[in-house]
């Protein structure tokens, strides 16, 4: 929500310590004002099967609501370990859907959905999703003024640099600056192109006029303070979602999107639903706590992987049969493909290499579930992330399918 959208939004982006006016104005104002061009024009295959639990109506509400919910989340900044700004919001807007959400001890979101008909007692279905991000804190101060990072979750240096971030003091200050290679400029530097990217040869140039360690101090910067880059959110008239941070938020959208549905569609799951947003994923322990009693199976909603020698593409919805943890629950798997085709959402069934998902931090906390993985397809993962609207409603979709059929 960022450059593609700053000419509709108020000024005021945080500069020199100033507070950061992030949550209540400029969101609310996002969430009046940004309307995706594709809103109402068709959510993909599928689509009509699916409509009659949800309407078909409501479906098409639902997809400009994800859309404007992705862009609001991706408006906050929540890198692991600082996400109680984004909580915040998921918990105001739960409570406008008519839920009552919980915020746990560990700082994610609970919210019980459905207390299911009472056919499935005990074999509840957790859904989860998480809302924390990657990003980098502060590691120390160099004696000309720079700063030197260290990761949050897997930021890759790659494709951090050039960036544009934000640091966070403990004070409450917000302060800008850029995200760069040390000695960055390739007119000086005749090893630019030769110099490994790392979080030893990266560095951050505050937007402050700061040329030692004592006047970075000076302005509040201590070890410790957040880092955040800017997503640069934009979506596409072709209907290609782009931004850093897709995962999860996409996901955490799509989740908000199924517990509107089902409020406004006034009917009862057979199971129990429980939604949990966690803020530890990228960091391994996002699920390892907070699962409800009388869960029996929990559904991790996470990016789906594209790239080469696999299947899934951005406009489908990824279910995944194994990642680095294994495979996943083999009759989960197999209910999500039935599911997927009953209801005929466009979906791809794939194996991810090197991958790991809330769910399974879940089942090695010791939880006695099963367990399955889906998301939209979402390329150039940990970077400058891309999806299309059809992904973000085929995992909808599925979603729907799969619990009404279970």
């Amino acid at each position: 929500l960022r450059p593609a959208v700053q000419a509709q939004l108020p000024a005021g982006r945080p500069q020199g310590g100033h507070r950061d006016p992030v949550a209540p104005g400029r969101l609310a104002d996002a969430q009046r004002r940004l309307r995706h061009p594709l809103a109402g024009s068709g959510g993909g295959a599928g689509t009509e099967s699916v409509s009659k639990f949800i309407g078909r109506e409501n479906e098409m509400n639902n997809q400009e609501y994800m859309l404007q919910q992705v862009k609001a989340v991706l408006a906050i900044d929540s890198p692991s370990g600082f996400t109680k700004n984004a909580v915040d919001y998921l918990v105001k807007e739960y409570k406008a859907l008519g839920y009552e959400p919980q915020v746990t001890r560990k700082g994610g979101v609970l919210v019980q959905l459905s207390a299911g008909d009472g056919s499935m007692p005990g074999d509840g279905i957790l859904q989860e999703a998480h809302l924390d991000t990657l990003g980098a804190m502060v590691c120390g101060v160099k004696g000309n003024g720079r700063l030197r990072l260290t990761a949050l979750g897997g930021m890759n240096p790659n494709n951090a640099e050039a960036e544009n971030v934000r640091i966070y003091t403990r004070e409450g200050k917000v302060y800008t600056g850029v995200c760069q290679l040390t000695d960055a400029s390739v007119h000086v530097n005749g090893d630019y192109s030769k110099t490994e990217r790392s979080w030893d040869t990266m560095e951050v140039l505050l937007d402050e006029m700061v040329f030692s360690e004592a006047e970075v101090h000076a302005l509040g910067i201590e070890n410790g303070d957040i880092v955040c880059f800017d997503p640069r959110t934009t979506v596409t008239e072709s209907g290609y979602i782009k931004s850093r941070f897709l995962d999860d938020k996409l996901s955490v959208a799509i989740l908000l999107g199924y517990a509107r549905a089902l409020k406004e569609s006034g009917k009862t799951t057979r199971r129990a639903v429980w939604q949990h947003i966690t803020v530890f994923e990228e960091v391994g322990h996002g699920g390892s706590a907070s699962v409800p009693e009388g869960v029996g199976e929990a559904i991790s909603v996470d990016m789906g992987c594209v790239g080469e020698g696999l299947a899934c593409k951005e406009h489908q919805v990824s279910i995944c049969a194994k990642d680095s943890g294994g495979p996943y629950h083999y009759d989960v798997v197999s209910g999500l493909v039935a599911a997927a085709k009953a209801a005929g959402v466009d979906y791809a069934v794939d194996v991810y290499p090197h991958y790991g998902s809330d769910v399974e931090a879940t089942l090695r906390a010791g939880a006695d579930v099963r367990h399955g993985l889906i998301g939209a397809g979402v390329y150039a993962s940990h970077g400058y992330e891309r999806s299309h609207v059809k992904g973000m409603m085929a995992t909808f979709q599925l979603l729907n399918a799969y619990i009404e059929t279970v």
